[in-house]
């Protein structure tokens, strides 16, 4: 019943009220971006396998700008990291923007995060059914060491939160995820300013 139902009434009015709530903040730093991006824009809308791998695209904010090297090529991540950007990816405000989404009906308040499109051919059969439910802004993986573990460990914890959809779990999630927020807790990788990529074998 919740897991079908009542999940997704609690992720629209919740989505809908803190949209509300926060706008004055959104707005503060869509115009701080804007400066600090050097014309490359306030928001990132990428494409993401949501629920049952259906594409769509998610929102959230731009924390990198567009410089490119002499051949044309973007800058290493590391380094196109702005000082504005860092802080917002720190305090996990990047994320803000997904209520949007969550209000849409593309992602849920608490479930697996939407990964990249290109990683449905390399997943298991296991792995893909952390499909099955409604991408989140924050799930199990990311209170359970988030970008500090390996994609094996985050697919496994991802999966396991598809068997285990609860309020119960919900709320734990919410609850962890305020504590690593507030602490900046397992940002980045061990390796690279975000999470390296997957390849099916890491």
């Amino acid at each position: 019943m919740y897991k079908h139902f009542i999940k997704r009434l609690f992720d629209f009015i919740i989505s809908l009220l803190a949209l509300i709530c926060i706008s004055p903040i959104l707005l503060v730093v869509t115009l701080w971006l804007h400066f600090a991006n050097k014309g490359a824009g306030a928001f990132f809308f990428q494409e993401r396998p949501g629920k049952d791998a259906k594409i769509f695209k998610v929102i959230k904010f731009k924390t990198m700008t567009d410089e490119r090297d002499s051949d044309g090529n973007l800058l290493p991540d590391e380094q196109r990291l702005t000082k504005v950007g860092r802080f917002v990816r720190s305090t996990s405000i990047d994320e803000l923007p997904q209520l949007i989404n969550v209000l849409k009906g593309d992602m849920a308040l608490i479930g697996p995060r939407p990964l990249l499109p290109q990683y449905l051919s390399l997943y298991s059969p296991e792995q893909a059914r952390r499909h099955e439910v409604r991408p989140g802004i924050s799930g199990w993986a990311q209170c359970h060491g988030r970008n500090a573990i390996s994609w094996t460990e985050k697919l496994k914890l991802d999966v396991w939160y598809v068997d285990h959809c609860t309020l119960w779990t919900d709320i734990q999630v919410i609850f962890i995820t305020i504590k690593n927020v507030l602490m900046r807790k397992d940002i980045n990788s061990a390796t690279a300013a975000t999470m390296e990529y997957f390849n099916g074998n890491n």
